[in-house]
């Protein structure tokens, strides 16, 4: 019996804003096409759901669903920012800035700028 273990493809977190859900759904097809296991967020808060009907419940949501995605910025080996026009909001931001914390390699979809349009 062969124990070699295969060897693992490597794992990309997708980060961005879910007004780019289209966006985000793209990145994460081409990325797995290219053989890499992809972490995105789960649910984008941006359409009617009974599970954040209510402000609470939103607030809660959102705490929970900006943890988890630190975790799946742990487990991956790289972050892509998914940031059409260059946008990149401040939950995003904080992402990037945690990854390069942990000094993951970070890449975009557009040219990143420090000036982009905070919308």
């Amino acid at each position: 019996m062969n124990s070699r273990i295969p060897s693992r493809p490597p794992i990309v977190v997708l980060c961005g804003s879910t007004r780019y859900w289209e966006q985000l759904a793209e990145a994460n097809l081409y990325e797995t096409a290219a053989g890499r296991i992809v972490l995105a967020p789960g649910c984008n808060m941006k359409q009617l759901h009974p599970l954040w009907a209510t402000a609470a419940q939103a607030d809660r949501l959102k705490q929970i669903l900006d943890d988890l995605h630190l975790r799946k910025i742990d487990l991956a080996d790289e972050v892509l920012v998914v940031n059409p026009d260059g946008y990149i909001g401040d939950s995003t931001r904080r992402e990037i800035d945690y990854a390069r914390n942990l000094g993951k390699p970070i890449r975009y979809t557009h040219s990143a700028t420090e000036t982009a349009p905070r919308r």
